[in-house]
């Protein structure tokens, strides 16, 4: 295969978890992680408004082009059981060409410690490798994230580099791991 996919089969489900796109309805919901310092500050961004939040949901209503360098599937996560939104897991094509995507997610601490961010983004990666073609998947997360740091390494992925000081968080100098897994990596 020369190319990712086109079609990104939705919802996505897991035993207790719906991944599908955003909808107007879940801006509170977004906006109540979002907007938090302590989230935002793994992002090197501010926390975003809830204006930000309903821009963003909007720009992605119809998200399942997935073809092109920079397209981004950003999917809700959602209880099985209950309503709402916990966080969500965003899959970039960073290069169509070399079947390259980004992975990651964002989770209200509300939902820590429950296993969800673990939970979405290896149904993600699934879909990345089994349904879209990609070669490989990557993370980069800040080093102070160590939530983040603990998922990518039950998801089994590699730590392939550690960028020091490599972004600016206004007055914050910010360090990055990169972490990656391949298709074939994945199947095994």
């Amino acid at each position: 295969m020369t190319a990712v996919s086109r079609h990104v089969p939705l919802p996505i489900t897991t035993e207790r978890l719906v991944l599908r796109l955003f909808t107007s309805g879940d801006i509170d919901d977004r906006h109540a992680y979002q907007s938090l310092p302590e989230v935002a500050r793994h992002l090197y961004r501010p926390p975003l408004t809830r204006e930000d939040c309903a821009e963003s949901i909007a720009a992605r209503a119809d998200g399942t082009a997935w073809q092109a360098d920079g397209d981004v599937l950003l999917l809700a996560v959602c209880r099985a059981d209950e309503p709402g939104v916990v966080g969500e897991v965003v899959l970039t094509l960073r290069s169509a060409r070399a079947r390259q995507a980004e992975i990651g997610w964002v989770f209200n601490p509300e939902c820590a410690g429950r296993g969800y961010a673990t939970e979405a983004a290896r149904a993600l990666l699934s879909t990345a490798f089994d349904r879209l073609g990609v070669h490989r998947v990557f993370a980069r997360l800040d080093v102070a994230n160590t939530a983040s740091v603990r998922v990518c390494e039950r998801l089994g992925m590699r730590r392939e580099a550690h960028l020091v000081d490599n972004d600016l968080d206004g007055d914050r100098w910010g360090s990055e791991y990169v972490y990656a897994v391949l298709a074939y990596e994945w199947k095994n």
